[in-house]
């Protein structure tokens, strides 16, 4: 886990984002409102994903209350992490962004140009402001640091963790080899949906990119160095009386990315993570052997499977 000095307590919050590109090819931005950390900066429209909520509605809400457009999230474009210290608060804030393609429904116009709030910008334009780093890297421009201004303040929204209601970020990956096989991890006794089979991946570390967890996890999950080719999906997962290690139903919320990732040379799967995880054991599958398989929802829908 990547700690940070002088700062006490570490918290997580997911957002969901979106690109909206107009007919002339500029995208749409949104500027950060006084009370934000950054007052004045500008991003893609979005904001913090509800408990509960699936991050395309979420970026399909926040759209319609911030530009007054009704969207539909179209893919997935990005997910990317950052943190942000604030130290009056004594929190560390780890924050990892979903980006969606987004399109407006039929019927719907954009916002007019030259609000204070909201702008369509030509790349030119968006590079000249101060741009919030995950916007300015979604659209291929430079990374800044923003302008030196007042002590950060916790964003409005944001709520202190709950120990019983739990959000949680994952990154996981349909796995394969160059002989058409499939990784799959199978779950511990004691975690949700033990015994079936599963996608590797799991949580990342608070300062962890969601490719770079993912990575680790194949390591320690199957002993695969494996390279991630594409982002492929998200998905949502809402138990409000999950059973786990804690050993108390918790309401639990699993917003998960899944990317196709490639292993070019593959070795025999191996757990290699400490005693008392929640992997039981890795194994490689030829296609015509997955759909045998008692797996779970999400792998089942990976590989092209029903659930099970």
């Amino acid at each position: 886990m990547v700690g940070v000095v002088g700062v006490a307590e570490q918290w997580r919050r997911i957002g969901a984002y979106g690109v909206l590109r107009d007919g002339a090819g500029r995208v749409l931005l949104a500027r950060r409102s006084d009370r934000s950390p950054s007052p004045g900066a500008w991003q893609l429209p979005g904001g913090g994903i509800e408990h509960a909520e699936h991050p395309a509605r979420a970026v399909e809400r926040s759209f319609a209350a911030q530009a007054g457009l009704a969207v539909a999230a179209a893919g997935i474009r990005a997910a990317v992490a950052d943190v942000a210290t604030f130290p009056a608060e004594g929190v560390a804030l780890h924050t990892d962004r979903l980006v969606f393609d987004v399109e407006v429904r039929a019927g719907g116009s954009g916002p007019a140009g030259g609000s204070d709030e909201l702008s369509w910008c030509t790349p030119g334009e968006a590079a000249a402001r101060p741009l919030v780093p995950f916007t300015a890297e979604l659209l291929g421009l430079p990374v800044a640091p923003l302008p030196a201004g007042p002590p950060r303040a916790l964003p409005p929204d944001l709520a202190a963790p709950d120990r019983d209601r739990r959000q949680r970020f994952a990154a996981y990956g349909l796995v394969t080899d160059p002989a058409g096989r499939v990784l799959l991890t199978m779950i511990a006794d004691g975690y949700p949906g033990a015994g079936r089979w599963h996608l590797p991946g799991g949580g990342t570390d608070h300062g962890e990119q969601p490719a770079a967890g993912l990575l680790r996890e194949l390591v320690e999950e199957a002993g695969q160095l494996g390279r991630v080719v594409e982002l492929i999906a998200v998905d949502n997962l809402h138990n409000p009386a999950a059973l786990g290690p804690e050993g108390r139903p918790l309401d639990w919320h699993g917003v998960r990315v899944i990317y196709r990732v490639r292993v070019d040379a593959p070795t025999e799967a191996v757990v290699t993570e400490l005693a008392g995880g929640s992997t039981a054991k890795a194994a490689w599958f030829a296609p015509e052997q997955v759909s045998g398989l008692s797996m779970t929802d999400v792998a089942a829908r990976a590989t092209g499977q029903r659930g099970r």
